[in-house]
């Protein structure tokens, strides 16, 4: 059940409980248009728990965008972070059209005028769309264009086909040969590759950075301990783990640094002491509101993998800002940090690492989110095995560093046993 247009908000099942407090974003999901292109079986949006997008208009309206432009100006001149990023998406957003996309960007440009807080205005495609005129229109604007590939041809057309059953891989990589050549290198942001395990994981890396992308990132599955996430029939212990274990291993050993890749990086980086940007590892958690195309106010679209309405607030950007939403008391639990977490995930020694996993993994009917990850064993896996070459490699330098001083041997203490708590001493 959605909040018309002028209506008060439903109210939420809970109110904040005690220790949670209303947030702020800085990260706006405006879903410009409803339907895709693709027909990709396991879709988070299409193919989950969550049928809610059979009730949305195809596409936003010139008043809806307008209202959402404002509210999200609003909400940043309120709360000045430093700053904010608009993405646009669906859907497929490309299929709202130039004119419509134009208009919205122009839109919230022209009221961001005055603001000190840096706007990056995003649109996450499957690219199968892209050409000249829609880069042209980015490139006025400064939209940053973000691809979905996954891997190989062959990966990627197992996957991510058309309604008719056609693969889309070669029309996605036509869209990506114009927007690697020079006149719209800059607009191009990265790749994103949600992992096959049918699919070699060196193969898919190096498949992706064939196509020179200034970013990379791995995504798992979307499932729950009620949609278990696929996996080779009878595979137990932990594939996923030993998939991106030997991705790591080959983005890990390069002789140079090919590619940022935020899955790793974000890894390697909590490893250190860092806070790392990966939703994944779900400390972090997210500061994301997102606008549905009828004005619908929701929480972070992965809960649409959990069920009906699970991403529901009952706010709309008619009649409610993004402050109102914010009492939503998901968006709290979202961000809340150990709080949050089933007492088996606090009693973890990796938590501090890993934070419990992405928060929809998490779902199971009976308890809700009191649950430890669905990918729990992969995340604890992956997480040891980077530990032990990030200790490795650190306890290698500092070998050969010496060496470099003093013309060999090592000094006493030099040796860092394989925990993580050496590694915040070498990074202070």
């Amino acid at each position: 059940m959605r909040c018309e247009k002028g209506s008060q908000p439903l109210a939420p099942e809970k109110g904040l409980t005690a220790g949670q407090q209303a947030v702020s974003f800085s990260q706006f999901v405006v879903k410009l248009h409803s339907r895709c292109n693709f027909a990709c079986p396991d879709c988070y949006i299409y193919g989950l728990r969550d049928s809610g997008w059979a009730a949305q208009p195809r596409v936003m309206s010139t008043a809806v965008l307008d209202r959402t432009a404002q509210r999200i100006v609003e909400h940043v001149w309120r709360h000045r972070p430093s700053e904010a990023r608009v993405l646009l998406h669906g859907g497929e957003p490309l299929l709202a059209g130039p004119r419509r996309i134009g208009h919205f960007a122009e839109t919230l440009r022209s009221a961001w005028t005055g603001l000190d807080t840096s706007l990056e205005l995003v649109v996450q495609t499957n690219g199968a769309l892209l050409n000249r005129s829609y880069l042209d229109l980015f490139r006025r604007w400064g939209i940053t264009v973000g691809v979905s590939l996954d891997g190989t041809g062959e990966g990627h057309d197992r996957r991510r086909r058309y309604h008719s059953g056609k693969g889309t891989h070669a029309d996605v990589v036509r869209g990506l040969d114009l927007l690697r050549t020079p006149g719209y290198r800059s607009l191009y942001g990265g790749l994103l590759c949600t992992v096959d395990l049918a699919d070699d994981p060196v193969d898919t890396y190096e498949a992706l950075l064939a196509h020179e992308p200034p970013a990379l990132d791995f995504l798992m599955p979307l499932g729950t301990w009620q949609s278990a996430p696929p996996g080779p029939p009878g595979e137990s212990g932990v594939p996923y783990a030993r998939w991106l274990a030997t991705a790591f291993d080959r983005w890990f050993d390069a002789p140079v640094r090919e590619v940022p890749l935020r899955l790793f990086d974000s890894l390697v980086d909590r490893h250190l002491g860092g806070a790392g940007t990966s939703e994944v590892w779900g400390a972090v958690g997210s500061d994301v509101v997102v606008v549905q195309p009828d004005g619908s106010i929701e929480q972070n679209d992965i809960l649409k993998s959990v069920h009906d309405n699970a991403a529901h607030t009952g706010y709309h950007i008619e009649a409610h800002g993004f402050d109102d939403a914010a009492v939503h008391p998901g968006f709290a639990a979202d961000r809340a940090g150990a709080e949050e977490l089933s007492a088996q995930c606090r009693a973890c020694p990796v938590v501090g690492v890993c934070g419990g996993g992405l928060r929809a993994h998490r779902y199971r009917p009976e308890n809700g989110f009191d649950n430890p990850s669905c990918y729990c064993a992969d995340l604890r896996a992956l997480i040891e095995h980077v530990r032990e070459r990030v200790t490795r490699s650190l306890h290698a330098l500092a070998k050969d560093c010496h060496k470099a001083v003093t013309g060999g041997g090592i000094l006493p203490n030099m040796g860092m046993p394989a925990d993580v708590e050496p590694l915040h001493r070498v990074r202070e």
